[in-house]
């Protein structure tokens, strides 16, 4: 086993990504929710009111790389668990246990979040945070070839 400092690639980036992952997986696990329904939970959590549903999926879409149906299937599942409710023939809105739920594992997550980049220099994450976003642009391009 090397000590060297890592380069940045595609290994070291997804197992960041998973590890985080996992953390919040743990967090999610203990109020019944998946990985998946945060992100979709999220995104509607943060719009200024109800997000049209087809607008969600496109969203959830490009933010996870899943296909449309599996998509429509977390905006489902959310729905049937009355965290997402129907506006309008379209739209959804977050409920209030909807809020709540991203509320509370937004709450439990971000202590760890705090001890993960505790230490690391402001300069180090905006830096970081420049080239993912790059690394994340090209690759969404490629794969929109």
């Amino acid at each position: 086993m090397t000590t060297s400092t890592p380069v940045l690639n595609s290994r070291v980036i997804g197992l960041a990504h998973y590890a985080a992952r996992a953390l919040l997986e743990s967090v999610l696990a203990r109020h019944g929710a998946t990985f998946q329904q945060s992100v979709t939970l999220r995104l509607v959590a943060v719009a200024d009111g109800p997000v049209e549903t087809e607008h969600l999926v496109e969203s959830v879409v490009a933010s996870l790389k899943v296909d449309a149906e599996e998509a429509h299937s977390v905006v489902d599942e959310l729905l049937a668990a009355e965290l997402l409710a129907p506006q309008e023939s379209s739209r959804v809105r977050i409920t209030d246990a909807g809020r709540e739920l991203h509320e509370t594992t937004s709450a439990e997550t971000a202590p760890i979040t705090a001890r993960i980049y505790d230490g690391i220099p402001t300069e180090d994450l905006a830096v970081a945070g420049r080239v993912l976003s790059l690394i994340t642009e090209r690759a969404n391009a490629e794969l929109a070839k």
